[in-house]
């Protein structure tokens, strides 16, 4: 079984930045592809972006050319640097290794 805790999230203004870190408890992290999903209020999980083992990337439209996701296989640990972020992006973020999801951290753009 694989252990996934997020952090990072909280209250930004529209046009702010942040950086949500989810780790791993997985020894062989550095071969899982790694997912972070969304849920906004009221709405069913939306997929966001996806990053594999040899580290190449996908991205939701929604989020591309704002969001960036990385790893640090050293660390086991999958960065989603935001930016840009504006109110629709309000939701609680999970990190996923499928079938494995985490307990999520809140995001809140809002002036």
């Amino acid at each position: 079984e694989v252990q996934l805790v997020e952090s990072g999230g909280g209250l930004v203004q529209p046009g702010g930045s942040l950086r949500l870190s989810c780790a791993a408890s997985a020894i062989t992290f550095r071969i899982y592809t790694m997912k972070w999903v969304r849920q906004a209020p009221g709405k069913g999980l939306e997929w966001v972006s996806t990053i594999s083992g040899s580290g190449t990337t996908t991205y939701a439209d929604s989020v591309k050319g704002r969001f960036t996701i990385s790893r640090d296989n050293a660390k086991n640990t999958v960065y989603l640097q935001m930016s840009s972020l504006k109110p629709e992006d309000t939701a609680v973020y999970y990190c996923e290794s499928p079938p494995f999801r985490g307990q999520g951290t809140q995001v809140t753009v809002s002036s």
